[in-house]
């Protein structure tokens, strides 16, 4: 299965919360009974001109008399003229071509022709283009309605200032249209995508090794799983990884890496419970420059962003590492949990000044219908995403893809 299928089936929650405010406010101010009304009334009224100019075509009685009576006045002169054979040929040339087109064929073909050939003329242009979109109801852009879609993208956890910004784009050149729940997918889509299009970036590898990365986050957002799918996925990819297993407050998620680094082949380094993380960083580094690692994840202990004295011990670990390499850590990457919703933004605005944040992964999209507020993290943030997860398995942790994001969140069908 591909991961974009992936992220479009688990991530249902999000799009059909969508799907169905967009069909609501479509439903609600629809005019499509009305229009359609106006359509067909002018439709009605339009193709009566067309047909005034056919009974002109009536002088099909004045033809149709005139080779009846023609070929009467022939059979009673036939016996009176019958010493001129002379004339007969040119005669009969003369009105053949006259009564022979003209009675038979003609009258005929003029009745049906103009008969059919209007109602093709008036379809297409009035009841042909309605009747193929009566299936959808449609609504007009208008101020009613982009109220209701900013009050829908707040509702997805948007945020306020990237709703009204949404929404004012996907406005602009296109007030007063009509649109079908469909049409407004895609143009909140291309949106959506054009929005997260600057920040879709893969995790930066730099020629210095060891490359230090740090991952931080509150607790249970996912950093222990994320750290084990990167290292798997790195190792993968030709790359030898260490794993420094810093969080030494919870046994369990010591057990948690030791089972990822098996599995990947990566080596995980441990401290005794109740250790000083920062001291474990600082042994972490030495050892893996020692055996020429290419990269040194760090895991750390997760800390809700209002706790100063835990965002502190944060700060002590980048200030240790530091001390090794000044440059480190060269990646510092906080991973976020999307059932959160806008309380991710608190933690980005926390996080970014206590540990200098330069990317996001994202996780949990699979479980939460606030997958929007990656938008307003991206707006308002523009910090790098690296990726995003809808799983616990290996593979469901993927590069962030904006456009397959946005079709997905939408329920936007693929361009």
């Amino acid at each position: 299965m591909s991961f974009f299928k992936k992220l479009k089936d688990r991530m249902f929650k999000s799009s059909s919360k969508l799907d169905e405010g967009l069909d609501a406010i479509i439903e609600e101010g629809a005019v499509e009974e009305d229009e359609l009304a106006e359509a067909t009334a002018d439709a009605r009224s339009e193709p009566v001109e067309p047909e005034s100019p056919e009974p002109e075509l009536a002088p099909e009685p004045e033809l149709a008399p005139e080779p009846e009576s023609a070929p009467e006045a022939e059979h009673e002169d036939g016996p009176e003229p019958g010493p001129d054979p002379g004339p007969d040929p040119e005669t009969q040339r003369d009105p053949k071509p006259e009564t022979d087109p003209d009675p038979a064929p003609d009258p005929l073909r003029v009745d049906l022709t103009p008969e059919a050939a209007p109602q093709p003329e008036a379809q297409p242009g009035l009841i042909g283009r309605l009747m193929g979109r009566s299936t959808a109801p449609r609504r007009a852009l208008d101020d009613d309605m982009l109220e209701q879609l900013e009050e829908l993208l707040i509702s997805a956890d948007m945020g306020v200032e990237t709703a009204l910004r949404v929404t004012a784009n996907m406005a602009e050149g296109r007030y007063g249209r009509l649109m079908t729940a469909a049409d407004i997918k895609g143009l909140l889509s291309d949106e959506i995508a054009r929005v997260m299009e600057p920040v879709a970036r893969p995790l930066p590898l730099y020629p210095k090794t060891p490359q230090v990365v740090l991952v931080v986050g509150v607790n249970g957002s996912g950093k222990t799983t994320t750290i084990g799918k990167l290292a798997s996925q790195f190792k993968a990819a030709g790359k030898s990884v260490v794993i420094a297993a810093g969080d030494t407050f919870r046994a369990a998620a010591v057990e948690q890496l030791q089972i990822w680094g098996e599995r990947a082949g990566v080596p995980v380094l441990t401290a005794p419970e109740g250790s000083d993380p920062a001291a474990l960083a600082f042994d972490a580094m030495t050892k893996a420059e020692a055996d020429g690692a290419d990269l040194l994840m760090i895991d750390t202990a997760g800390r809700l962003q209002n706790r100063a004295d835990l965002m502190e011990e944060l700060a002590k670990i980048v200030r240790v590492i530091r001390k090794k390499d000044p440059d480190a850590p060269h990646n510092t990457l906080l991973v976020l949990d999307a059932t959160t919703g806008q309380n991710a933004i608190s933690q980005v605005k926390t996080f970014q000044q206590m540990a200098d944040v330069s990317g996001l992964v994202m996780t949990k999209l699979d479980g939460t219908a606030k997958g929007g507020v990656l938008v307003a993290l991206a707006d308002q943030f523009g910090l790098p995403i690296h990726a995003i997860g809808v799983g616990e398995q290996i593979d469901d942790l993927a590069p962030f893809d904006p456009e397959e994001f946005a079709q997905a969140l939408t329920g936007a069908e693929a361009g």
